[in-house]
């Protein structure tokens, strides 16, 4: 029970600053300005979703892929670490996470649920990193438990601020998100960081015998 609730606890604590479900706020709005309440509401109902089979299957197939392409977990934590790096850096620099023409074509597109939203926006390469991160970690039905209702709460957390989002828009204004998006890209940075390192590590300790273990 204990692996469950520690599992479930750091996915959720993983996906949250790196998918930024806050930061997809503004986006998701701008996006479907121009529709209807409940045109956005089943927009928010089906991002939701597609972020959750997305995760959910990369879950299940991580271990598989990164024996496919012999990946090993140091390799994948250090790749995951920079794309994540990426990311932050382009938040705390204020800049858009979609291209000026990826944002025309969306607000052109019937339905956004899957591109941009979904993917690339939420459950991006960073947290499909993170996700076969957990994969290659969980190994008792209580770890995968527990990594499963950590995508799922994640996803009622995305939902959440979907559909709750325009008054959190109100309130903080462009400025307010703006600076909100800053403070998670350095929380993420933070993140990045502890990737590459732990990544960094891992190599070591497989090329080096003897490092990391004490005496």
């Amino acid at each position: 029970m204990h692996s469950t609730f520690s599992f479930m606890l750091g996915t959720l604590a993983a996906l949250f600053p790196i998918a930024n479900p806050i930061g997809a706020i503004p986006i998701f709005y701008s996006l479907t300005a121009n529709d209807t309440p409940k045109y956005r509401l089943r927009q928010a109902q089906k991002t939701t979703f597609n972020v959750f089979i997305v995760l959910v299957s990369f879950f299940l197939i991580g271990k598989l892929i990164l024996g496919f392409f012999g990946i090993s977990l140091g390799v994948l934590r250090i790749a995951g670490g920079l794309i994540v790096a990426h990311t932050a850096w382009e938040m705390v620099t204020a800049r858009q996470r979609l291209t000026t023409k990826e944002h025309e074509e969306a607000v052109d597109k019937e339905d956004i649920s899957f591109t941009p939203m979904a993917v690339p926006m939420i459950s991006g390469p960073g947290a499909i990193g993170v996700i076969i991160g957990f994969s290659t970690r969980s190994h008792l039905w209580s770890e995968y438990l527990g990594s499963f209702l950590g995508i799922l709460m994640f996803s009622v957390v995305l939902y959440l601020c979907l559909v709750l989002g325009e008054p959190l828009i109100e309130k903080f204004g462009t400025t307010g998100m703006g600076a909100l998006n800053r403070i998670l890209g350095f929380l993420i940075l933070a993140i990045a960081v502890q990737l590459i390192a732990e990544g960094t590590i891992e190599i070591l300790k497989t090329t080096i015998p003897g490092i990391g273990q004490n005496g």
